[in-house]
């Protein structure tokens, strides 16, 4: 399950993990217009881990879900 929320400066997916256990906690990926982060909370830790991503490396991210192993660079469209 997921959610989308629209913020002023920000778009915000929270991701729930649901099934069966052991479960993750929700990781929350905020969308602003130079960068992404990655949240989840741990436990073990009672703190927030946060990684930023420029949106070059979420873009190759995306591209990487689909492609056998290997290296590859991308390349910008022009518009």
């Amino acid at each position: 399950m997921f959610s989308i929320e629209h913020e002023f400066d920000s778009t915000v997916v929270t991701l729930v993990d649901e099934g069966e256990g052991p479960l993750q906690e929700d990781v929350i990926v905020i969308g602003f217009e130079e960068c992404i982060t990655v949240e989840q909370y741990d436990p073990r830790t009672d703190k927030v881990n946060k990684i930023t991503f420029s949106i070059s490396q979420m873009r190759d991210l995306a591209a990487s879900l689909s492609l056998p192993e290997g290296v590859y660079s991308r390349e910008e469209k022009a518009d």
